[in-house]
C-alpha cells in the first residue's frame, strides 16, 4: 500500500510540474507623475493566463534598485484578476522619493537617467494549488523629468 501511495504522489507531483502557469514580462517603465513628495513611475507588465477561467491576483510587490541600492519598494493589494485565456496589461506604480534621487546624483549626472533593476512578484490564488508566486525582473533606464516636464503638467 505504501508503494502505491508513493507512486500516486510522484504522479501528481510530475503533473503539477508540467502544468502551465501564468507568465509575465515588463514591457515598459515610464514617468507617470511628479509631486512634492515623490516621482511616480509606471511599470507596464504583460501577464498571460493559460487557463480558461479568470485568476485572482492576491498581491503585487515590487523592489526597484539602482546602483546596487533599493530606492523604492511597495505592494499593490488586491489588484484584480487575469482574464481567462488572455493577456492582461497591468500598471504597477513605483513611488521614488526625491531624497533618494539626490543620493544617486553620480549616476543621474552622467546621463540624466537612472539605471535600474526592477523585481516584481505576483501572487496568484490558483484553485487546488493555493497561492503561487511568479517573479518577474527587468533592467533598463528610467529617464528623469526635465524642467519642461514639470511645467507642462
Amino acid at each position: 500500500m505504501a508503494g502505491f501511495l508513493d507512486k500516486a504522489k510522484e504522479y501528481v507531483t510530475e503533473k503539477v510540474a508540467e502544468m502551465k502557469k501564468p507568465e509575465a514580462s515588463v514591457t515598459d517603465v515610464d514617468l507617470k507623475d511628479v509631486s512634492r513628495e515623490c516621482i511616480t513611475y509606471d511599470a507596464k507588465v504583460s501577464v498571460s493566463n493559460p487557463y480558461s477561467t479568470s485568476i485572482p491576483i492576491c498581491e503585487i510587490s515590487y523592489k526597484l534598485k539602482s546602483a546596487g541600492r533599493e530606492i523604492a519598494s511597495g505592494t499593490v493589494p488586491d489588484p484584480g484578476s487575469l482574464k481567462g485565456n488572455d493577456t492582461t496589461m497591468l500598471n504597477v506604480g513605483l513611488k521614488v522619493p526625491h531624497s533618494v534621487l539626490l543620493s544617486l546624483a553620480k549616476d543621474i549626472g552622467a546621463d540624466w537617467d537612472i539605471d535600474y533593476e526592477l523585481g516584481i512578484d505576483f501572487v496568484f490564488d490558483l484553485p487546488v494549488f493555493g497561492n503561487i508566486t511568479i517573479p518577474v525582473s527587468s533592467k533598463g533606464e528610467i529617464k528623469l523629468p526635465t524642467f519642461s516636464d514639470l511645467w507642462t503638467k
